[in-house]
């Protein structure tokens, strides 16, 4: 089987030799299927999907005849569990095996995003599991895929940036391959990033994928494991949100418009954010009247995804929602990274696109063309006078000194 590699390897690897479980979440398509199988090529053990009805009634029944079928003698046996959201049990039946059997199994468990809602698999693993995400690729994972060759650059290009971020380091690398780079982040924020879709050179078949994901994720997660039975609303909400793009989210105007009640759009949204579709960006206040403090702004997991939902998959260079995908691209890039990011906006309507919030220093954001940043990120430098700030745009590397901040201009790529 041939195998692309992901960036979580290394992260697991660390917690291989160790007792506790493992568990990988993240949304439907994104890859865990194929990374357990690497896994049990890269370690041995034993492969199980509870998606097999037999193996889901016994894991189910008789949990531990279940687990004593992968243990042998004298040898620690890993058994790599796939959709593990098929067992409403899947949290107390673990934590029994975890319990009579981890030191001699070890098992790595996967689960769509509708894992956690339904089946709580935490409340009954507390201390003997350990968490990981696994998301769409990346931008640098999508760059060891399609051009291995240029990832060397990329990686020295994010290190300057990450060391500015946390430092202030000087950016001393040069840009080179331009051209292919913003090619290959044009079609990356297009098309996203899930695994299957990535891996295609036919575009038909891209928009094809994407749409049978759409599809399964409505079946299968939201109506069969989630129980939402009014699929059109919730189709409807899933449009909606696609359109508001990078705007602020009121549940009052939302249920407004949408005819919807506010229990449902909380709860519909709720669904969306918890199955790895969505994400709602809080917004960034310092006991500043002037500041909002409620509303979220709309923000999705893949871009991809959120094309396909509209139907629409123009160039970015033809696109008029071009610039709030290049904002949602460098947001889960700097999510990706920890950081914790916040949007700044005041009543008179100053704003900056990001704030990342490090122990003891704030660090503005903005993501803009070939334009200057606005006079809002500017009203953000002299209110809070940060000593670094970061504008990712059509641009060259190049710093700036507003007043007592440094700002470094990047093109998007470089993160």
């Amino acid at each position: 089987m041939d195998y692309y590699p992901r960036i979580i390897e290394l992260k697991m690897d660390k917690w291989m030799p160790r007792k506790q479980f493992l568990i990988l979440k993240g949304p439907r398509q994104a890859g865990k299927t194929s990374l357990l199988h690497h896994l049990k090529e890269e370690y041995g053990g034993y492969y199980v999907t509870l998606e097999d009805e037999d193996q889901l009634d016994t894991f189910e029944n008789s949990p531990k005849e279940f687990a004593e079928r992968f243990i042998s003698k004298n040898k620690r046996n890993y058994l790599f569990l796939d959709e593990a959201q098929y067992s409403k049990k899947a949290g107390k039946n673990l934590k029994l095996i975890y319990d009579l059997f981890s030191d001699r199994l070890k098992i790595v468990a996967t689960g769509s995003g509708s894992f956690d809602i339904k089946v709580q698999i935490g409340k009954s693993l507390v201390g003997r599991a350990t968490y990981f995400e696994l998301f769409p690729l990346r931008f640098e994972e999508l760059l060891t895929w399609k051009a291995k060759e240029l990832h060397p650059f990329f990686v020295r290009w994010r290190r300057n940036v990450l060391n500015f971020i946390l430092g202030g380091g000087d950016f001393n690398e040069k840009i080179v391959f331009k051209r292919e780079l913003e090619s290959l982040l044009s079609k990356y924020i297009v098309y996203g990033g899930f695994p299957e879709v990535a891996k295609q050179n036919d575009y038909d078949v891209k928009k094809e994928l994407l749409r049978n994901l759409a599809l399964t994720y409505l079946e299968k997660d939201v109506f069969f494991f989630l129980n939402v039975r009014e699929l059109e609303k919730f189709r409807r909400l899933l449009h909606y949100l696609s359109l508001a793009l990078g705007s602020m989210f009121e549940f009052s105007s939302v249920t407004k418009e949408m005819r919807m009640d506010y229990r449902t759009v909380e709860e519909y949204v709720s669904i969306l954010i918890n199955t790895y579709i969505v994400d709602m960006l809080a917004p960034f206040y310092k006991n500043r009247a002037s500041e909002l403090r409620k509303a979220k702004k709309v923000y999705f997991v893949d871009t991809g995804l959120r094309n396909s939902i509209l139907n629409n998959f123009l160039p970015l260079q033809d696109r008029t929602d071009a610039g709030i995908l290049l904002e949602n691209f460098i947001l889960n890039e700097l999510k990706f990274y920890g950081f914790d990011v916040k949007y700044w906006r005041t009543t008179s309507k100053a704003e900056v696109d990001f704030v990342i919030q490090l122990s003891d220093e704030l660090i503005p954001v903005e993501v803009k063309g070939s334009a200057k940043p606005s006079r809002g990120f500017y009203s953000f430098l002299d209110s809070y006078r940060p000593k670094r700030a970061l504008v990712f745009g059509n641009t060259e590397p190049d710093v700036e000194i507003a007043g007592s901040t440094k700002v470094l201009y990047l093109p998007y790529f470089t993160i």
